[in-house]
């Protein structure tokens, strides 16, 4: 019997009509909705189950939206009998964790996610940055081109050992990707822009989190029922007594996933399940653990495979 970890998917996962068939399924995803709703203001299945995916890709609607989807898929896991002994989401999915986990009922975590998703897209819509996967080189080569680049661009997120994602202003990103394409000593190198609105996880974002950090003073967290993973930390989260101030950390510090799979791991944990739209986890889990058990799980066909791991 396998040790199961759910993951739950981040910001740019999301595509129209995900999670259509658990709604239409299991009473638990519309139930899920119906909290989202009620946080939100609006019917959050207009949104997602359209044909036009403009309202969907703004930032204020596509992070509620994902982790709508993630709980959908982790609670018809449950139905399905798989039972879980820790969580872990990169970036946004550190939401969907944490209402999973029992660290927040469903309509706070809907209400916490509407905050951050709104400062996320006013601080966006002001700034100019952006963000690249830098795909070949090791972290250190990354970090010393980023170091040595005129303007402001850093490593956000640590996605496994040949994956790391850059983030700044969009002059600085393409000038640092001319030097690592230029130095690195890997055999092949390919640096993709991202479809995002800025430079997310950077102090780009810094109007966002002390905004964050002044609208959710009213906020209780509860400790996890099961063990939780921090990307600040890239290790298991044990003091819950200020999330308000790590959260708003969270906002502009680097996702460090690939040190969170390795602290994951060595704690035994053997099955990882991905919970949410597309299979970007599951990908970086089977290239960081080679040993590992993952599957994705967006819909009725993938909810079948991941519950038979």
């Amino acid at each position: 019997m396998g040790k199961n970890i759910a993951l739950f998917s981040g910001q740019g996962s999301q595509y129209v009509g995900m999670a259509k068939e658990f709604y239409d399924t299991f009473e638990s995803s519309r139930k899920i909705f119906e909290a989202a709703d009620k946080a939100l203001g609006y019917k959050l299945e207009d949104i997602i189950f359209c044909e036009d995916p403009t309202e969907l890709n703004k930032t204020a609607n596509s992070q509620p939206a994902i982790m709508a989807c993630s709980l959908c898929a982790f609670e018809a896991l449950k139905e399905k009998g798989v039972t879980f002994e820790g969580v872990a989401g990169h970036s946004l999915g550190e939401y969907a964790a944490m209402a999973a986990s029992g660290m927040l009922e469903l309509e706070e975590a809907f209400s916490l996610i509407k905050i951050r998703a709104c400062a996320m897209q006013k601080a966006a819509e002001s700034s100019n940055g952006g963000m690249c996967a830098v795909i070949g080189p090791t972290p250190a080569e990354i970090e010393a081109a980023c170091e040595q680049t005129d303007g402001y661009v850093v490593p956000v997120n640590y996605n496994s050992p040949v994956q790391t994602v850059i983030a700044g202003e969009c002059e600085a990103i393409d000038a640092a990707c001319e030097l690592i394409t230029s130095t690195s000593t890997a055999k092949r190198v390919k640096c993709v822009k991202l479809n995002v609105a800025s430079a997310f996880h950077s102090e780009i974002m810094r109007p966002a989190a002390d905004e964050f950090y002044q609208k959710s003073e009213d906020f209780t967290f509860a400790a996890p029922t099961i063990k939780f993973f921090s990307n600040v930390l890239g290790d298991e989260l044990t003091d819950f007594s200020d999330m308000r101030t790590l959260l708003s950390k969270h906002i502009v510090s680097p996702v460090r996933f690939t040190n969170e799979l390795a602290a994951i791991s060595a704690q035994g944990f053997d099955t990882y399940i991905e919970c949410g739209p597309g299979k970007t986890l599951t990908g970086l889990v089977k290239k960081t653990l080679k040993d590992a058990n993952a599957a994705n799980c967006e819909n009725l066909a993938t909810l079948e495979k991941a519950a038979e791991l």
